[in-house]
């Protein structure tokens, strides 16, 4: 069974944030390993880490973690050696914890030399990643196109990790509002963009999806998140693209605006009703 569940607070530490997902009905969340507006480095708790691992463990909950919103893999100079730093601060969190690894922004090209942008992706993951030792991984996500349209095709993710000296370390996490928002995906056509995905190989590098449902139409390249099923991607959007076989078994994390009791507890368990051929009320 694919599992389920959303982004929570570690306020009271990583262990209870597990705990919290899965009193939500959750077995599937997302945390952030560091503060996700800076990319200052986090002195953690490595028992509430490893208790919250062995928990995830006996409880069969899965987590992946998310990386600070400022890191640009496509960034140079001094602040890309700073974003490498975060990176890796993250990796350790995330592996510590036992999580599958932390989502990274694929990156914002600027400049009049867009392959200029994708060398420097490759070169600050190899960076990262020929210092990294652990199981863990970064998780490319796809863009919406807001910042430009680099990123937010699946192409372009299999050709970055395939460039890059260490493959197996690096996984993709697809959020389905920014395919949406992208035009990549237009909400019916899933059994075209699954095709698509399995002649490039992309579902070998599938870690996780981040299932959020968009305040936009397709093609908008605006990146709002809404709540699962009142969106423009809605129950029929979610059937058409959960329908995928690349998607059996990924797990499946909510970013999205709770609802009324301040939880994510009934988004959730909408979710589970699609993959239980139910009708959504």
């Amino acid at each position: 069974m694919t599992a389920v569940g959303s982004h929570v607070s570690t306020r009271r530490g990583f262990r209870e944030a597990a705990r919290w997902a899965k009193e939500m009905g959750g077995d599937a969340f997302q945390y952030f390993p560091s503060n996700p507006r800076t990319l200052q480095l986090k002195r953690f708790d490595s028992g509430d880490a490893e208790r919250c691992a062995s928990w995830c463990r006996e409880e069969g909950v899965v987590s992946i973690g998310h990386s600070a919103y400022l890191l640009n893999p496509a960034a140079e100079g001094d602040v890309a050696l700073q974003m490498a730093a975060s990176a890796l601060n993250d990796l350790a969190i995330a592996e510590a914890c036992g999580s599958l690894g932390t989502v990274v922004h694929f990156g914002v090209i600027r400049g009049d030399d867009p392959l200029a942008g994708y060398r420097r992706i490759i070169d600050w993951l190899n960076r990262v990643l020929a210092q990294w030792q652990g199981d863990a991984k970064i998780l490319l996500e796809n863009q919406a196109g807001d910042h430009g349209p680099a990123g937010t095709t699946p192409e372009e993710l299999v050709q970055i990790r395939s460039l890059c000296e260490r493959p197996e370390r690096i996984g993709f996490c697809l959020d389905t509002c920014h395919l949406f928002a992208s035009g990549e995906w237009n909400g019916a056509n899933g059994e075209a963009f699954g095709r698509r995905c399995d002649r490039l190989g992309f579902w070998d590098g599938l870690v996780a999806v981040h299932l959020n449902d968009s305040r936009h139409p397709s093609g908008s390249r605006r990146d709002r998140h809404a709540a699962i099923g009142e969106g423009h991607i809605g129950d029929a959007g979610f059937r058409d693209l959960l329908a995928i076989p690349g998607f059996r078994g990924v797990p499946l994390v909510l970013e999205t605006p709770p609802d009324a009791d301040g939880t994510h507890r009934a988004q959730i368990a909408r979710v589970r009703q699609y993959g239980e051929g139910e009708n959504v009320q």
